[in-house]
């Protein structure tokens, strides 16, 4: 443990009981060294209510100011459009904020400003994407490209509002079709609950606008694919990944793991990567 926490356990608050969510929960109450659920903050108690009893030990239910007034971690799981009213408190409070609906983060920079001024800190986890360590090495060089191909199952694309605007429609497509071809700025306002792994790639290279990004439905994958190409002074590569689907289709079963891998490098006493 690291100086701020030794001798103790994180509490740890949920924000959301999604997909995610819930793995997240189950997952740590399965015990994880030095971590603790401590609460959860969802806008209807009742609803989870079943899922809740049947933790091994039940966390408190209260709101996102509870969540910040009571937790030393606060993970955000829920739709994008609430991220500032999770985010905000935790970090005028000087807390960890993990922040899964990183495209929010585009347009409410403003939390950043909150996060140096509270002494909190904002954490974009790897997520359902791969070698971002590799990126945030090159960043410190010069990297000259950052470019991505994303792949999905239909399912897994349908509903998005850039669909809509554009009067795309892919629910009958039997081939492979791109839908988008553009910067990561504007996929993740296109596909807000699709493409939060653009902008984590973006934050950790070269920005939102400048990183490109190709968007495909394919009909006969079963599986969200991702393939980087990064061409930098210090090293060029490419790196492919293949997410199982959660029971929401448009996240993977790895983007839990992700964020239960970054809280406990919080207070490990190895810690391995960047």
């Amino acid at each position: 443990m690291n100086s701020s926490f030794a001798g103790t356990s994180l509490k740890v608050g949920i924000a959301g009981l999604g997909a995610i969510g819930k793995s997240l929960a189950g997952l740590l109450d399965q015990g994880i060294p030095g971590l603790r659920l401590h609460a959860v903050a969802v806008r209807d108690a009742s609803k989870y209510a079943g899922f809740l009893d049947a933790l091994s030990v039940r966390p408190i239910t209260t709101d996102f100011e509870g969540l910040a007034r009571d937790c030393n971690v606060v993970i955000e799981c829920a739709p994008a459009a609430l991220v500032p009213d999770i985010v905000a408190p935790a970090l005028k409070a000087g807390r960890k904020v993990v922040v899964l609906s990183s495209g929010a983060l585009l347009a409410n920079m403003h939390l950043l400003d909150l996060a140096k001024e509270g002494g909190g800190q904002i954490m974009v986890p790897t997520g359902a994407l791969i070698g971002l360590d590799a990126v945030t090495a090159a960043a410190e060089g010069t990297i000259h490209s950052v470019t991505m191909t994303t792949r999905k199952p239909v399912k897994g694309l349908l509903g998005a509002p850039y669909l809509a605007q554009h009067n795309i429609s892919i629910e009958k497509i039997s081939e492979p079709m791109k839908v988008f071809s553009g910067s990561a700025r504007e996929a993740a306002l296109g596909f807000p609950a699709n493409l939060n792994v653009a902008v984590a790639l973006s934050l950790a290279g070269i920005g939102a606008d400048r990183t490109r990004l190709d968007i495909w439905a394919d009909p006969a994958l079963k599986r969200n694919t991702h393939t980087i190409v990064v061409d930098a002074d210090s090293a060029s590569f490419s790196m492919t990944i293949e997410n199982i689907p959660s029971e929401n289709p448009k996240t993977g079963r790895i983007t839990a793991l992700s964020v239960l891998s970054l809280l406990r490098k919080i207070g490990s006493p190895l810690r391995v990567g960047s």
